[in-house]
């Protein structure tokens, strides 16, 4: 055997090596990316389940799913959640409009927000939010399949407390961030978990009661009678140059004096 033959004989058993040491190192990587991504995937819904006094959660939701559906038409955020407040009222429901807002902090660009606050009468006193516009707080632009996955099982309606908020945003920002770096995509700061739980774990500011109902009137057909206010009365017209039948006759009458 000549020395180039022995040459191309072993650079075939170093490609071989390597060939058969590179290939389970990818392959068990390839195997914990898939499991770290089912983990996640049902590590959120345990939290969908379980997290939370699911009874009152269950009850509030029952409440604005069947308003939901009764409402006729799309409208705007704002409107809509205004609506829905004076229906939860009705209801028996301790429910407002809470504004947030927050500075620029490191990291975290300033924003505001708005959702719905219900405060449980009972004994435990807890405070639901409700957000009708959940699910696209989280979507993003060319998700992965995984990531789609995880947004697909969150609520487009939430209601839950404060604890369950953060581990649903926590998780799912976390996933957003891996999405989006697959992608060659950078990370936006209005995508971190600060910024998220920001919208609605910021010191809020309830909306005064009668300016839920500034935007009804009577015989909107939503069956909601606003303050009624009396009809403005016009001043009538007089004819300044006519005069009154009592100044008329007093001008006709002479008074002689002695």
């Amino acid at each position: 055997m000549t020395s180039l033959e022995e040459d191309e004989l072993v650079q075939m058993v170093q490609d071989f090596i390597e060939s058969e040491s590179t290939s389970p190192t990818s392959s068990t990587s390839l195997n914990c990316h898939t499991l770290n991504h089912r983990t996640q995937y049902f590590i959120l819904q345990d939290i969908l389940r379980s997290e939370g006094d699911t009874a009152s959660e269950a009850k509030v939701l029952q409440c604005v799913l069947k308003h939901m559906r009764a409402r006729k038409g799309a409208e705007k955020k704002t409107s809509l959640s205004r609506w829905l407040v004076m229906r939860m009222k009705m209801d028996g429901f301790n429910a407002s409009i809470c504004h947030t807002s927050w500075s620029t902090s490191l990291g975290c660009p300033a924003g505001e927000y708005e959702y719905i606050e219900v405060m449980e009468e009972d004994e435990k006193k807890a405070r639901l939010i409700v957000d009708i516009d959940f699910r696209s707080q989280f979507e993003i632009a060319r998700p992965t399949q995984h990531y789609k996955e995880l947004t697909d099982s969150v609520p487009v309606i939430f209601v839950g407390v404060e604890t369950k908020l953060c581990k649903i945003t926590s998780l799912l920002c976390s996933a957003a961030k891996h999405c989006l770096r697959e992608k060659g995509l950078h990370v936006p700061p209005w995508r971190t978990a600060s910024y998220m739980q920001a919208k609605w774990l910021s010191v809020s500011r309830k909306e005064p009661r009668h300016a839920e109902r500034e935007n009804y009137v009577i015989g909107d057909g939503d069956g909601i009678i606003g303050n009624w206010v009396p009809p403005l009365l016009k001043a009538k017209k007089r004819d300044l140059g006519a005069g009154s039948g009592l100044s008329s006759q007093l001008s006709n009458m002479s008074v002689n004096c002695c």
